[in-house]
């Protein structure tokens, strides 16, 4: 009896279906069908003030509340200083302040000091502050004093040890407000978190203090002094963490989406992210409450996020706010809404005109001459939650506003709407791994007949505070599921990014970038993101996967230009999955291809700011024997198998 005949035996004598009989898992890739072309904007970031994203975040100043705030803890970071028999009194001036958006300052009162003995303030920093060996900090703080002539000493100083590791002294204070620049540059020396800032003086006298800032090297060595230079002799600049930029560069972002959804819309509607109050230089910007707790130095400003976008070459996706704030405060549609159509329009233009326009001439004077492009903007935030109905009506006010003045600007719509059809409609996903897994097939079958989808937050939530491999799992399952689809998904952004890992600094888990003072992380659900970013062809190909079990996932994209499959699996089972490829329609394929594979023993593996490689993707050489090969696939692993045909 041949082997065929005794399988059909076995089968019969068994009494099962022939279906029902175990067949190897397989792969049939259709290379020549294309079913897709894949969003040139597919990946990119979302982001917006929770977690300390920005200030002891991706926003590198290094001073917490550096603009003195109003109420209880105000001087929460604040510490009084007194050396050997020195004397002094540290607290709030409500009545004075270097502007009118910052009324208020540190009253520093010494009653008795000397050079030997002298009294100030300190700062505890975010959590720390990171001091490393020869490097130069630049700073700056806005004074006056009732002693014209007074010198303000500053130092860092080590928590523990009282170790100086820079130092430095400014010189003229007088009896106005003015700004005065500093720098410290350290020499050979630990690398340490746990440091302070220190200023002092030397003698009895009062000085009143703010926009005490203090900023280490920053991504492309941005020099602090650009922000509104034709307004002021020493100016302000907006900086970014080269660590963080670095991870977030990594990820190949085409897109980021700012200000963010609960920060666009603030608790109310006056602490909402008011644009106008967020450009120009810090003595300018008011700051504001966030709606996570904390307050807003609102250093990271409108003028801030698009340069962003143009140091990571991604495109703005620029929400503006929309009438509905947090507290269900709204506004109806009609002419009371008309004043924050107006200021859409209004910053639309300070991102987008020619400095011959009002705002694009203000852009100019904040440093910027340069227009940025635009091709989205996004009305509101999640407005479901708004139970007045009322965003249907706002939702047309600007969507026509907007046309009328940017008919080529693609308007993004955050809720299902009826009066107007958006171009682009935001969707939101907040799963368990198991959801995700169930989702992965989620817009298969979506109808192409409305407005193109914008995922715009979406993540699988297991872990704490950043995501496990069986959130990653869930992830990359959740991804091939985008990829197969993105001739209606332009484009996708996981949220939270980022979270400071400190007690207390973090509102929601988990996040997919952890950081501390003073070094920075990537989760599992993290690298998930560059493998799947990193590794995307222009078309997707049909590809059918057959007898693989549940918790297998694929998706297949091409670059026929470059005659290169980008295949990946997802194989979220504890045990190895043996897959027969077949490469449909090639006519060769390479000998070899590199498989890039993210995976644990255990889907409870993470990274930490103490492990922070401890799950990363892995690239290996694996053998290709024609157009048919098989690939085993490790338990619980993402992988990408690029291949040549």
């Amino acid at each position: 009896m041949n082997k065929p005949s005794l399988f059909f035996a076995l089968a019969a004598a068994l009494t099962l279906p022939i279906d029902l009989i175990a067949q190897p898992p397989s792969l049939i890739i259709h290379v020549n069908h294309v079913t897709a072309r894949v969003s040139p904007t597919l990946y990119g970031l979302m982001t917006e003030e929770i977690n300390h994203s920005y200030d002891g975040g991706l926003y590198a100043e290094l001073v917490q509340d550096r603009a003195v705030g109003t109420g209880f803890g105000a001087l929460l970071h604040w510490a009084m200083v007194a050396r050997g028999q020195s004397v002094a009194n540290v607290s709030v001036d409500e009545t004075t302040g270097p502007s009118a958006a910052l009324p208020r300052s540190i009253k520093v009162a010494v009653a008795a000091a000397t050079p030997a003995a002298p009294a100030g303030v300190e700062n505890d920093g975010y959590w720390g502050i990171a001091v490393r060996p020869h490097t130069v900090y630049s700073g700056s703080f806005y004074a006056k004093t009732d002693s014209p002539g007074i010198p303000v000493t500053i130092s860092l100083e080590n928590d523990s040890t009282g170790a100086v590791a820079a130092q430095t002294t400014v010189t003229g204070l007088t009896g106005e407000w003015k700004q005065y620049a500093y720098t410290l540059r350290t020499g050979d020396l630990p690398v340490t978190a746990g440091n302070h800032l220190i200023l002092t003086i030397p003698r009895p006298a009062t000085v009143w203090f703010n926009l005490i800032s203090l900023f280490p090297p920053t991504y492309h060595g941005r020099v602090h002094g650009s922000r509104g230079s034709q307004r002021q002799a020493v100016a302000d600049g907006g900086s970014d963490r080269i660590d963080i930029m670095d991870l977030l560069a990594a990820m190949r972002p085409k897109f980021l989406r700012f200000p963010g959804g609960n920060y666009l819309e603030g608790n109310s509607i006056a602490q909402r992210f008011n644009w106008k109050k967020t450009i120009g230089p810090w003595v300018d910007r008011p700051t504001h409450m966030s709606p996570w707790g904390y307050r807003s130095s609102d250093g990271m400003g409108l003028l801030e996020f698009l340069e962003w976008c143009q140091n990571l070459d991604m495109q703005p996706v620029l929400a503006v706010y929309a009438g509905y704030s947090l507290d269900r405060e709204h506004i109806d549609p009609g002419p009371a809404l008309e004043p924050y159509v107006e200021s859409a329009l209004e910053e639309i233009q300070y991102v987008t005109g020619s400095t011959a326009t009002r705002w694009g001439a203000e852009r100019a004077k904040d440093g910027h001459p340069a227009p940025f492009p635009l091709h989205y903007v996004e009305i509101g935030n999640e407005d479901q939650f708004d139970r007045s109905g009322s965003y249907d009506g706002r939702f047309a006010q600007f969507y026509h506003a907007i046309k009328s003045a940017y008919p080529d600007l693609q308007i993004i719509a955050t809720a299902p709407v009826k009066s107007v059809t958006p171009d682009v409609y935001d969707q939101h996903f907040y799963m368990s791994a198991e959801e995700s897994f169930a989702m992965a097939h989620h817009y298969d079958d979506y109808s192409r007949s409305g407005p193109k989808i914008f995922v715009g937050e979406w993540a699988t939530r297991e872990g704490d505070p950043t995501p496990n491999l069986e959130a990653a799992l869930g992830d990359a399952a959740w991804m091939t599921g985008l990829e197969r689809n993105s001739d209606l998904i332009i484009m996708a952004s996981y949220a939270p990014l980022f979270t400071n890992v400190n007690p207390g600094a973090s509102q929601w888990a988990p996040d997919l970038i952890g950081y501390n003072a003073l070094t920075s992380y990537g989760s599992p659900s993290y690298w998930a993101q560059v493998m799947f970013s990193n590794h995307l062809g222009r078309e997707v190909v049909a590809a059918d996967l057959a007898h693989a079990g549940p918790r297998v996932f694929t998706s297949v994209t091409r670059d026929a230009v470059h005659h290169k499959l980008f295949i990946k699996v997802v194989n979220a089972n504890s045990i190895p999955l043996p897959l027969s490829i077949d490469l449909d329609g090639a006519a060769a394929a390479a000998r070899s291809a590199a498989l890039t594979t993210l995976s644990a023993k255990t889907p409870n593996a993470t990274n930490s700011i103490t492990h922070p490689r401890a799950v990363v993707p892995v690239t290996r050489t694996v053998a290709v024997a024609g157009r048919r090969f098989t690939v085993t696939f490790t338990p619980y692993s993402i992988n990408v198998l690029d291949l040549n045909y």
